[in-house]
């Protein structure tokens, strides 16, 4: 039997960080990845949307050309050279993390790791045991219980990354953002579109007023969107599949060459036996406290088989934070603060999200302002033609301070990076305002809820 301080299951972005810094405080610390190196996001996440995503805007402000006075141009999408492009940049972004998971101050295992018991797992031939172990194993697609879909087939966002034929006709089961931001990327590149949610519009976590913007763009550019679906069953007719839903009371179809099933992933749990562990489990996850510990104190489980808030920084944070408590056991602990997380969607209008939500504040019963003001009527985005959405401020009633920002237009992703700046100190919606924005960029209107809630403190 081999023992080490740290073992960490998954090189992914929350693993590599665990281990990153467990052994920059001296443990000794082992990888286990059963690969494909790289993890997550690298791979089938994050960076092939992007680089995809890039493709699709590109071929919109085309078709674009004669709105901003330049005669138009033929355009025409070639998928297979998409994907190319996607794979070579994927390629180099994994080759870094294959060096830095190979790194001599690692042991790294590229084999599956079991649990034997809460001490012990095995991995490949060998036998492992550690003083704390901490499972970063990631997320795969959920599988939905839709009478007739595993019969009529489907692709996941996994899968869809890898086509280089491009569909004629496009049925996305879901509205978050995988399934919006695919959506949307085939739909500019000329694949008929229809997109089926179950709730009542897209991004249903976040506020209403987020997510009908997005809408109107789809709409706008031709796609189908039902929202409020009841999703009732799924039929394969010869080369096409055709899927049965509930639509304001009356049953509708849809029918398309293939289906995204977009309906969420779940916590990547398969295989580690997790019950040796005598780890306790809740709808598919692995409970974790804010120290990222599990029901077993010296086991902490990060990123998205932690299930909190599957996006790269945090799980990063949270492989930081498990780190830490795995090598300073004496220490006072590190928690996580949800205070500020922090969410981009890359559609178009982008989708920007930080701290509380209106629906939040009102489930949690937390007094608040909020003002808001649209794209529409700000200067600079009128030059760009991008009048979509809006800007939206949360702040606490007496003092100001910010409690939630959100933006859903554009360049929204990099916008909000100034609010985090002010929430990171409790900053204020007047001290948004003393901060000096160039005119005319995007970022002045950011001040115009911020002069709205100013008027209305008590």
């Amino acid at each position: 039997m081999t023992t080490h301080d740290v073992i960490v299951i998954g090189g992914g972005s929350a693993g590599y960080a665990a281990a990153r810094t467990a052994q920059e405080a001296g443990a000794d610390v082992a990888i286990v990845d059963q690969g494909p190196l790289g993890g997550l996001c690298i791979l089938r996440g994050c960076m092939p949307t992007k680089t995809i995503l890039r493709s699709s805007e590109v071929i919109a402000l085309m078709r674009r050309a004669g709105e901003f006075g330049l005669n138009p141009v033929p355009a025409k999408a070639d998928l297979a050279a998409i994907i190319t492009r996607k794979d070579r940049l994927v390629r180099e972004f994994a080759e870094d993390r294959i060096k830095a998971l190979h790194a001599p101050r690692f042991t790294l295992y590229e084999e599956r790791a079991t649990f034997r018991s809460p001490q012990e797992v095995q991995v490949g031939r060998h036998v492992l045991s550690a003083k704390t172990f901490i499972i970063a194993t990631g997320s795969v697609p959920s599988r939905m219980p839709i009478p007739g879909l595993e019969a009529a087939g489907y692709l996941t966002s996994d899968d869809l990354l890898e086509l280089k034929v491009q569909p004629a006709s496009l049925l996305v089961l879901g509205g978050g953002p995988v399934a919006t931001e695919l959506a949307q990327f085939y739909q500019r590149i000329g694949t008929a579109v229809t997109l089926i949610q179950r709730a009542p519009h897209v991004h249903s976590y976040l506020d209403e007023d987020l997510a009908r913007p997005v809408e109107a763009r789809f709409r706008d550019e031709g796609m189908v969107v039902y929202t409020g679906a009841q999703l009732q069953r799924c039929t394969k007719q010869g080369p096409g599949k055709t899927v049965y839903f509930v639509h304001e009371g009356r049953e509708k179809t849809a029918s398309g060459e293939l289906i995204l099933q977009a309906l969420g992933r779940r916590p990547n749990i398969d295989g580690l036996n997790l019950e040796a562990a005598q780890i306790q489990v809740q709808n598919g996850r692995p409970l974790v406290n804010g120290e990222m510990r599990t029901s077993q104190p010296h086991i902490f489980a990060v990123g998205d088989v932690a299930d909190l808030h599957n996006v790269v920084h945090e799980a990063i944070l949270q492989g930081e934070i498990a780190a830490y408590n795995a090598v300073h056991p004496q220490g006072p602990p590190r928690r996580l603060d949800n205070r500020l997380t922090c969410e981009v969607i890359f559609t178009d209008p982008q989708v920007a999200t930080l701290g509380l939500t209106e629906k939040a504040c009102r489930t949690r019963d937390i007094p608040y302002l909020a003002a808001s003001h649209p794209f529409s009527d700000h200067g600079k985005a009128l030059c760009l033609g991008e009048t979509y959405g809006q800007v939206k401020l949360l702040c606490r009633p007496k003092t100001g301070e910010l409690l939630g920002a959100h933006i859903v237009g554009p360049e929204a992703g990099e916008l909000i990076h100034e609010l985090i700046a002010v929430m990171y100190y409790h900053g204020t919606v007047r001290d948004l305002l003393r901060i000096p924005h160039y005119h005319p960029t995007l970022a002045e209107i950011l001040t115009y809820p911020a002069e709205a809630l100013a008027a209305q403190l008590t």
